[in-house]
C-alpha cells in the first residue's frame, strides 16, 4: 500500500508512481462507475517550455516529473485492445496511462471458475460472484518500458488503501507499451 497524504501523491515516489497516483486521485474525484480514460504523459519541465501558462515553475511541489493529459473518451462500443490498437503517439508524449473500472474476483474464488464460458459469459458470471471485488486500474507506461499501476478497491475507497506496484496489471501494461510499437 502507498502512502498518499490528503494533498497528494507521496514526494519520495518516482515520477511514473507520482503520475499514476495522481491520475488516480483525479478518476477518484469522478467517481465510481466511469468509462475507461486514456491520459497521454509528457514531459513537465518540456511542457512548461513549450507551453509556459499550462504548469507553472510554482506548481512544482505539487506535479511530478511527469503531467497526465486526458485524452478524448475512449469509445464505449469498442473492445479496450482494439481500441488500444488504433493509437499511435507524437514523440513528444513520454508514456501513457489508462483507468478501467472491472469486477475481480480472489484468488481462492478463481478455481470455481466454470471452464469453456465466453467473455460475455464470463463477465455475467463473475457479476453474480458473491465475492467479486469492484475496482480501479490505473496502468501507465513510459517509452523506456518502465510500468506503474495502482489499484483501488471500491470497498476501501481511501488514497491511503490504493495499491501500487509495476506488475500489478501484465496485461494492460502490455497493451498500453504496444500504443508506442
Amino acid at each position: 500500500m502507498s502512502n498518499v497524504s490528503p494533498s497528494g501523491p507521496p514526494m519520495a515516489a518516482s515520477p511514473l508512481t507520482r503520475a499514476v497516483l495522481e491520475i488516480d486521485e483525479y478518476a477518484s474525484g469522478l467517481g465510481w462507475d466511469k468509462p475507461a480514460r486514456l491520459f497521454a504523459l509528457v514531459d513537465t519541465a518540456k511542457l512548461r517550455a513549450k507551453a509556459p501558462g499550462v504548469v507553472s515553475a510554482s506548481d512544482d511541489a505539487a506535479v511530478s516529473g511527469l503531467t497526465p493529459i486526458d485524452q478524448e473518451e475512449i469509445p464505449a462500443n469498442k473492445p479496450l485492445d482494439r481500441f488500444l490498437g488504433t493509437i499511435e503517439w507524437p514523440d513528444s508524449v513520454a508514456g501513457c496511462a489508462i483507468t478501467v473500472e472491472r469486477q475481480m474476483l480472489p484468488p481462492s474464488a478463481e478455481a470455481s471458475v466454470p471452464e469453456g464460458l465466453s467473455d460475455k459469459q464470463l463477465a455475467k458470471w463473475v457479476a453474480a460472484h458473491p465475492d467479486r471485488q469492484e475496482v480501479r486500474m490505473t496502468v501507465a507506461v513510459l517509452r523506456g518500458g518502465a510500468r506503474e499501476s495502482a489499484i483501488r478497491l471500491r470497498e476501501k475507497d481511501s488514497p491511503t488503501e490504493v495499491l501500487t506496484g509495476p506488475d500489478l496489471v501484465p496485461g494492460l501494461a502490455e497493451a498500453l507499451a504496444a500504443t508506442f510499437a
